[in-house]
């Protein structure tokens, strides 16, 4: 399990969505929890794909770095460090070339060898 989540955050950082797609159940639910933004999920492998695909303009570079890892059978949670440069200007009032520096806890929930679930938290 620990291998599937170094792998799918190596493919989140080099903004390869196919490498993390391969990754995911067909069923698999997303959900990013935000105290900035709200709540945003998907329920499917091709709704998580359109979500990846239009995240990738929005940053000009971003980076997940775990800081800590809790390995389960078929759960982790992950304490995470994420740093993004904003590559538009966003409604919040932050800029493009800002830097937008978070750390959260994703938990990633697997069965036979996919990911079923991923709940990011910051």
């Amino acid at each position: 399990m620990e291998e599937l989540i170094q792998t799918y955050i190596q493919a989140y950082n080099t903004n390869d969505v196919p490498g993390m797609l391969a990754l995911l159940d067909d069923q698999v639910i997303f959900e990013n929890v935000s105290n900035a933004s709200g709540v945003t999920k998907t329920t499917s492998k091709q709704a998580f794909e359109q979500l990846a695909l239009q995240s990738l303009h929005y940053f000009s570079e971003r980076k997940q770095t775990i800081r800590f890892m809790v390995v389960g059978l078929e759960s982790v949670a992950v304490e995470i460090d994420y740093q993004a440069t904003l590559a538009h200007d966003f409604p919040s009032g932050m800029k493009a070339g800002d830097t937008l520096a978070l750390r959260g806890v994703s938990i990633f929930e697997s069965q036979h060898g996919r990911l079923t679930r991923i709940s990011d938290y910051s």
